[in-house]
């Protein structure tokens, strides 16, 4: 059965985070103090939560940013697709025409 609650959810975001460089250890700490969770763990989720509330300006330019990269990669992917489809129509083309010339 499908579960909806976590249709289009990234398993990332319940990953907790491992503080292994100085940054890592920055936010982790501040996250932490300001969400204080139970068991200590911070994760993926937790941070973003922080970061879009303390940064907003960073967290929507990232996520316009890739927003825009998916949507470009689309559209060069349907631009590919459709030079495909025409370079197969064309070599069909070609080959029916050589085709009749042999008969």
């Amino acid at each position: 059965m499908l579960d909806t609650d976590t249709v289009g959810r990234s398993p990332v975001l319940d990953e907790v985070i491992k503080a292994d460089n100085s940054l890592k250890n920055l936010l982790v700490q501040y996250a932490g103090n300001k969400l204080n969770p139970k068991d200590n763990n911070i994760t993926i989720e937790m941070m973003i939560e922080v970061v879009a509330e303390e940064f907003p300006e960073f967290v929507m330019t990232l996520a316009e940013e890739n927003w825009i990269r998916g949507y470009q990669q689309g559209l060069d992917d349907v631009t590919a697709g459709r030079n495909l489809v025409e370079e197969e129509a064309n070599e069909k083309k070609k080959n029916s025409q050589l085709s009749e010339e042999q008969e």
